[in-house]
């Protein structure tokens, strides 16, 4: 049992790095034996890289055992989790050829519980509690290695622990509190590995910190691959965790506040081009100094299992039948027959919430002609003909299937407004500091400063906050999260309708964890709730 849980990735092969400057991508190749890797130096590196694993954008990727979905594929991972169930996606309702699809557009997290462990029908992220103990199990063996010298070894452990305080993180938000193995000595310990039993926030939220925190102090400051963990991105990770937890853990807000000085690269907004907003996001502008860290993307990329990661945004929101030119032969952005049905939709309400002069309305596009009806859809047609509008953050640059920049994981622009959110829960006032912060990306995108009304009250601020945010962020992977720290999660989708009303403020726990914690004698909550929910309890 022991040597499954640590060497399974093993079985396949070797840990190899792409060394592209914009192309890190662990691979995996040939045969090891489990009795003598690791054992260099570079092999405990190859041997770290494997944590990488489930944070790719390939199709999927599996151990074996159910796990699959890395997060950042846009249709299973996190912008299915945690922006699809909330304001910023239209419910599927034209094509919902896909149930899961449809249950989280909905909202409708009940029918989720049902989720087999090998699931092919919809996405069970459960099993991702595995890549945590295997972390763990890596984690242990760099801790005893003795190839290794004492600085690159706390490099690697942080790099690992980053990666395995991002697994936790991701799960508790997708989750609530899941069981986690944290001890390398238990890896392996039956008793251990029964223990199904959720922790309890404060303890779960504890055990994200540890993680980033040694990440801050350990993981190296700069990558010679991009794409590869950073310091500076543990200190974004723990900064958005602080935000999050602050209200039930003590003085999260102020060290949220404080990590704003320690970030070691030189950020800035991004301001070249007539739209800067839009063009950060283009391949030319790859990494530029907006950007903290991103999933790096290789321009040869397919979408299988070995042919490096992939962006694959446009063809997941483009309708199946968007035309290359309009009736007229004037020519459109989009490719014919290159999208999958618009699983990634903007919902016209959402939309509606920009101010007019917004420059990231842009990503947005609000009608297209269609090879079906031979005429432009337009926003007469949301519920007939399509879902709702086109999201064009990442623009078809180049005539293939993928493109080729790459997906910003961590941005400036996020830690400007996480400072300034920081600021006003920490002194429970709006300070100059604080409006500063979301007025710089106020004016980014073409807007004046924020309106008297906006800070007259910490509420006002905060309200004006969340909308910034919404609007900055858009399927960047944190509008439910933000939904719920804001305790606005509830209000925000059941003023949709019934149709739209979450079930639960979590997904549940699948049914066969909860059985087999019944098996060995425990009870795993099915689900989760927070104190402060703005919605019923399960």
């Amino acid at each position: 049992m022991k040597k499954n849980i640590l060497y399974a990735l093993l079985v396949g092969g070797a840990m190899l790095l792409g060394s592209c400057e914009n192309n890190f991508d662990a691979q995996i190749y040939g045969k090891l034996s489990t009795l003598t890797f690791p054992s260099t130096a570079d092999e405990y590196e190859d041997y770290m890289l494997s944590s990488y694993l489930p944070f790719q954008n390939k199709w999927s990727y599996t151990w074996g055992d159910g796990t699959n979905y890395p997060w950042y594929i846009p249709s299973n991972g996190i912008y299915h989790g945690f922006d699809t169930c909330t304001d910023e996606e239209a419910e599927w309702n034209i094509a919902a050829n896909r149930q899961f699809w449809t249950d989280m557009t909905r909202c409708y997290f009940e029918n989720l519980k049902t989720i087999t462990k090998n699931s092919s029908s919809g996405t069970n992220h459960f099993e991702k509690v595995r890549d945590v103990s295997r972390m763990t199990r890596i984690v242990g063996d760099l801790e005893a290695a003795t190839t290794l010298a004492e600085t690159r070894k706390k490099e690697l452990l942080g790099e690992v622990r980053l990666l395995r305080g991002l697994m936790m993180y991701y799960l508790l938000h997708y989750y609530g509190p899941v069981p986690v193995i944290l001890d390398p000595a238990l890896i392996g310990n039956t008793e251990a590995e029964n223990n199904l039993v959720r922790p309890t926030l404060d303890e779960m939220a504890g055990y994200i910190t540890d993680d980033f925190l040694f990440a801050t102090e350990n993981a190296p400051e700069t990558q010679s691959e991009k794409g590869r963990v950073t310091a500076d991105y543990a200190r974004f990770c723990l900064m958005r965790h602080y935000l999050n937890e602050g209200a039930h853990m003590s003085g999260y807000y102020e060290k949220a506040y404080n990590l704003y000085s320690q970030f070691k690269g030189n950020y800035s907004l991004f301001k070249s081009g007539d739209n800067p907003y839009i063009d950060q996001f283009k391949q030319a502008n790859n990494w530029n100094s907006e950007v903290i860290m991103a999933l790096s993307v290789d321009p040869q990329a397919t979408g299988g299992n070995t042919a490096g990661s992939f962006n694959c945004f446009m063809v997941y929101s483009l309708p199946k039948d968007c035309a290359a030119t309009d009736g007229d032969g004037n020519a459109t952005p989009f490719l014919a027959g290159k999208g999958w049905g618009q699983y990634l939709n903007v919902s016209k309400q959402f939309y509606d919430t920009y101010e007019e002069n917004d420059l990231r309305k842009a990503s947005v596009i609000t009608s297209y002609y269609s090879t079906s009806y031979k005429c432009m859809v337009t926003s007469d047609d949301i519920g007939s003909k399509w879902s709702g509008y086109i999201l064009n953050k990442y623009p078809i640059e180049v005539k293939n299937q993928y493109q080729p920049g790459n997906i910003p994981l961590a941005r400036w622009a996020d830690v400007l407004l996480m400072y300034a959110e920081a600021d006003v829960r920490k002194s429970s006032s709006v300070t100059t500091n604080a409006i500063d912060c979301v007025n710089q990306v106020r004016n980014r995108a073409g807007l004046d400063n924020l309106p008297a009304s906006a800070t007259a009250s910490v509420a006002a601020f905060l309200d004006a906050l969340l909308a910034e945010r919404g609007h900055e962020l858009l399927f960047e992977g944190c509008r439910k999260i933000d939904l719920i720290r804001f305790n606005k999660y509830y209000t925000t989708m059941s003023a949709f309708g019934p149709s739209r009303t979450p079930t639960s403020q979590y997904v549940p726990l699948p049914d066969y964890a909860v059985q087999l914690a019944e098996q060995v004698g425990k009870k795993l909550e099915q689900y989760f709730t927070r104190d402060d929910y703005d919605g019923p309890k399960k």
